[in-house]
């Protein structure tokens, strides 16, 4: 069909294999109902984007409809494509953390925690990694999780209209990113997890926070509950909604959440421990519905899941008073007994004094170890661990040098994507919001 001039919707004629195209840029549904109702076509074709809805990123739907029911819906990405893989093999293993934490900035110290353990798997130091090293890692992992679900259920409150649910889901967010800035030093991006280990121990104080941060959650987590669990209005919008069972996550590939959502209790940290995994006491969330709430409810009970985690770890931490962070290796290990600068961002002068005081020797080393990088033995391997969005692996390919030959990841969001279409498809347009926020794909790991 071809465009005519006077197409508020089109500037110049084009021609479509699928029919006229619109491009909805913000104006009333109802004005582009007019046009379509003007040309006595039924069938329209919308973009949806590229825009940026709520934290998912730049995403792009194209969708085919009839009325107001999907037809169809494809999802168009590589708008946030920051080459992040291919500039991994330009920097050493360590620099590497640096690139791959900026992938999934809300689930980041996953990708941190699944690039160490595949290069560790190389250097064969798995067995060699210290207690409470894995013990931060662990706990890292789960007060990442745990924002990383905040926002998930906050931006998908937004979407449908439940305006409380994200304000309140930020509110909590804060808290956790103020945890990960006092024991890392940054909110986001941290790029604490290192081969060997974590980079410094824990900060004076940081376990009281912690513990007074768990029993503030335990108090907040219900008002989600009242809010929404049995609110009419929310399973409204969102039971039935988003539908794909566990053949369909089989076919597809999808983990995480979405799978759960079927009744399927796959878990990585259940099922593939990593970290130590297995010595934690927690339970794998499930749902039977398959649809857009059970995910909702999943995420939520995960939340208290992982405030269990991390009240063991901190029951461990405190048990583990300067015990190291770091392998004992001088060769691979970055130094780890160092604090974090007045400006809160490079070594403190006392870390400084300490390394160039020791000798001329351990200096030379230093220097050597930060700018060459330590030699990795040629090979590969795949680590997958569990993400707040499924299974994240970590395909790292080594060959002999202090670069990695190749860095791929399996990352979660992209796979899940997939799950656009089916769970789209035969809905309303209204759904299609819905469906994408319970798949809560991160476009930044998408394009990567």
């Amino acid at each position: 069909m071809t465009t005519t001039s006077n197409d508020p919707y089109a500037a110049t004629e084009s021609q479509t294999s699928q029919g006229k195209v619109y491009t909805v840029t913000g104006q009333d549904w109802d004005s582009v109902v007019t046009g379509v109702a003007e040309d006595h076509d039924d069938k329209i074709v919308v973009n949806m984007g590229p825009q940026h809805p709520s934290t998912h990123g730049v995403l792009r739907l194209i969708l085919e409809l009839e009325g107001e029911t999907v037809t169809e819906a494809r999802c168009g990405i590589g708008y946030l494509h920051t080459g992040i893989e291919k500039t991994m093999e330009y920097r050493t293993w360590v620099q590497g953390v640096t690139l791959c934490t900026r992938m999934d900035y809300l689930g980041n110290l996953a990708y941190e925690a699944a690039y160490c353990l595949g290069v560790e798997r190389l250097l064969d130091i798995e067995d060699q990694i210290p207690e409470k090293a894995n013990v931060m890692r662990v706990l890292l992992l789960e007060l990442n999780r745990i924002g990383s679900h905040l926002v998930a259920i906050a931006t998908g409150g937004m979407e449908i209209g439940a305006l409380t649910v994200m304000t309140i889901g930020f509110r909590e967010r804060e808290l956790v990113l103020g945890l990960l800035e006092l024991i890392t030093g940054l909110r986001m991006n941290n790029a604490f997890i290192r081969p060997g280990g974590v980079s410094q121990d824990m900060p004076a104080g940081a376990l009281d926070e912690i513990r007074d941060f768990v029993a503030l959650m335990k108090k907040r987590l219900p008002e989600y509950a009242d809010l929404c669990n049995a609110n009419p209005i929310f399973k409204a919008r969102l039971v039935d909604v988003g539908h794909l069972d566990l053949a369909g996550c089989m076919a597809l590939g999808i983990t995480g959440p979405v799978l759960r959502s079927t009744g399927y209790p796959w878990d990585l940290r259940k099922n593939q421990p990593y970290c130590g995994y297995e010595d934690y006491d927690f339970e794998v969330c499930t749902w039977d519905t398959a649809d857009s709430y059970g995910r909702f409810r999943i995420r939520l009970n995960e939340m208290w899941e992982s405030l269990k985690i991390i009240e063991q770890c901190v029951e461990r931490l405190a048990g583990l008073e300067g015990a190291p962070v770091m392998i004992g290796d001088k060769k691979i290990a970055w130094p780890s007994q160092l604090s974090i600068g007045s400006d809160g961002m490079g070594n403190s002068l006392d870390h400084i004094r300490h390394i160039m005081g020791e000798s001329m020797e351990a200096l030379i080393h230093h220097f050597k170890l930060v700018t060459e990088g330590f030699r990795v033995p040629a090979g590969q391997a795949y680590v997958p661990i569990e993400s707040p969005r499924g299974e994240l692996g970590a395909h790292v390919v080594s060959d002999g040098g202090t670069r990695p030959y190749r860095a791929h990841f399996r990352d979660p969001s992209f796979t899940n994507l997939q799950a656009t279409s089916v769970m789209s498809e035969g809905g309303m347009i209204a759904d299609v919001i819905v469906a994408i926020a319970s798949i809560d794909p991160v476009m930044g790991g998408v394009d990567r």
